[in-house]
C-alpha cells in the first residue's frame, strides 16, 4: 500500500513522515526503511529504522530512484515498512518521472506499507497519483 504526503514546502509533510516511521517501528516484527536526500531525519527518526541517504549514491532521475529503491527491496525480504522523503528531489524536481516512479513501485510493493513525502501542491497534483493520497 503506497500513501503520499503531499504539499507545499513547510506544509508539515516530514513531521507527519518522521512520526508515522517512529510508530512503524515501534508496531512490526520486520524492517523499517527511511530513504531521504541527506540525513537530516537521523536525530528524529528511531535508531532502529535503517536510514539511508540516497544522495550519497548519486540517484537524480526518476528511473534511477526506482533501480535503487528495488534493489533495497530486493536485497531485505523482511522490510515491512518504507518511507521517503523528499522524493521530489530524488526525481529531480519533475513529477511526470515521479509519476512514473510512483506506479512502478506500486507494482512491486505488495505487502509493504510505503509511505511517500512529495513537495507537490494540493491542486498541482496529476490525476494518476489522486488514488495515492
Amino acid at each position: 500500500m503506497i500513501k503520499l504526503l503531499i504539499g507545499g514546502k513547510g506544509s508539515g509533510k516530514t513531521k507527519t513522515l518522521i512520526e508515522l516511521a517512529n510508530k512503524a517501528v515501534e508496531e512490526t516484527k520486520g524492517s523499517v526503511v527511511c530513504i531521504e536526500k541527506g540525513d537530516t531525519l537521523k536525530l528524529d527518526v528511531s535508531s532502529r529504522a535503517r536510514l539511508v541517504d540516497a544522495g550519497a549514491y548519486g540517484i537524480g532521475c526518476g528511473s534511477c530512484f526506482y533501480g535503487f529503491v528495488a534493489g533495497i527491496l530486493a536485497s531485505n525480504y523482511d522490510i515491512t515498512d518504507l518511507f521517503i522523503d523528499s522524493s521530489m528531489k530524488l526525481c529531480d524536481g519533475d513529477v511526470a518521472a515521479f509519476e512514473t516512479f510512483v506506479a512502478r513501485l506500486a507494482k512491486i510493493a505488495d505487502g509493504i506499507n510505503v509511505v511517500i513525502s512529495a513537495s507537490i501542491a494540493q491542486e498541482d497534483c496529476p490525476e494518476s497519483l489522486k488514488a495515492f493520497l
